[in-house]
């Protein structure tokens, strides 16, 4: 008989199912602790703040940037010494309201217009001529706005939709004065740019402009960004004023029944997972909602390489710009 106050003897075996237990609600606990430190850093979808900002800052992905960049501008002086000058029009009452119209020598040509990149804090359109020699050899008018910077507007990102709407709405209603034809006008832009576009592709052109609902007959966005959620959470938040307003108006995924336009939608496979994210989630919302509309990947491109396929009529973009315009060039 075991006395009461007498512990029981513990064998070798009972002593390692508990070290055993001890040790499995510990990993359990430890484990969790972990998940739920994880869950608490993850800022949007799977990552946390550092890998969403880094995914909002393409220069990330893309170490060549400068080099890229240097080359939209020495590309476009050499075109322009080759071609021509553009004609310079304004647009809007300020100075930055300006724009370079490129034209071919054909009687009532189409017209494309492009609205240029820059992470809402701007580049000058005069880098961004090269697509011209192209869409001049092909027949075609090249239209580049310049528009207030998001730096310029005290982090508003409204007065760059409406200069953006206003350079569209200026162009066609001014079509006749440089030999450009109002019923066949055309629409890309890239990265920011590709964002601003289709901002404006949600127009009420006819209550607006007094223009016809489909002015755009086509547009070519790549590279963008097409709902700001995650871009609000992400550094670019430090120098743009978001606010809910701002969130739902400008993003364009949440708004598809108010465009009318057919899109052809493209990335570069090297981009950041964001950029490729937004142009897939966005080419698939437009195909469920039963919108007319290309995606393509582009593989082993960047995002900087993709805008200088803008140029090139073999390239992804110039020959998708030409296709949707109809035209080939020379």
């Amino acid at each position: 008989m075991i006395h009461p106050n007498v512990p029981m003897p513990i064998d070798r075996r009972t002593l390692l199912a508990g070290i055993a237990a001890t040790s499995v609600v510990a990993s359990v606990t430890s484990a969790a602790a972990q998940t739920a430190t994880d869950a608490a850093t993850k800022v949007w979808l799977d990552m946390d703040q550092k890998a969403l900002d880094d995914a909002y800052d393409q220069p990330k992905y893309a170490p060549n940037i400068q080099q890229v960049i240097k080359r939209y501008a020495s590309v476009s002086d050499a075109m322009r010494t080759r071609v021509s000058n553009p004609k310079r029009a304004a647009y809007g009452p300020t100075e930055i309201q300006k724009l370079d119209i490129f034209s071919p020598k054909q009687a009532k040509a189409p017209i494309h217009i492009h609205i240029h990149g820059g992470a809402w804090r701007q580049r000058p359109a005069s880098d961004y001529a090269f697509p011209g020699e192209m869409l001049m050899h092909a027949g075609a008018h090249y239209v580049v706005p310049d528009f207030i910077s998001v730096d310029e507007s005290n982090g508003e990102l409204a007065p760059m939709v409406e200069q953006v709407r206003r350079a569209i709405a200026w162009t066609v209603s001014n079509a006749a004065s440089f030999g450009g034809d109002p019923t066949r006008v055309y629409l890309s832009g890239f990265s920011s740019g590709a964002h601003l576009a289709g901002v404006a592709l949600l127009t009420d052109w006819r209550k607006d402009y007094d223009l016809p609902d489909d002015v755009i007959k086509g547009a070519v966005l790549s590279s963008g960004l097409y709902d700001l959620k995650a871009v609000r959470l992400s550094a670019r938040s430090k120098y743009v004023k978001f606010t809910d307003e701002v969130e739902l108006a400008f993003s364009t995924q949440r708004h598809l029944a108010r465009i009318r336009t057919p899109l052809f939608l493209a990335h570069g496979s090297y981009e950041s997972p964001e950029f490729q994210r937004q142009t897939r989630d966005f080419a698939a919302a437009l195909k469920a909602a039963g919108k007319p509309v290309q995606y393509v990947v582009n593989p082993n491109f960047n995002h900087f390489e993709m805008m200088e396929t803008f140029g090139n009529p073999y390239g992804l973009l110039g020959r998708a710009v030409l296709e949707q315009m109809q035209l080939r060039s020379i």
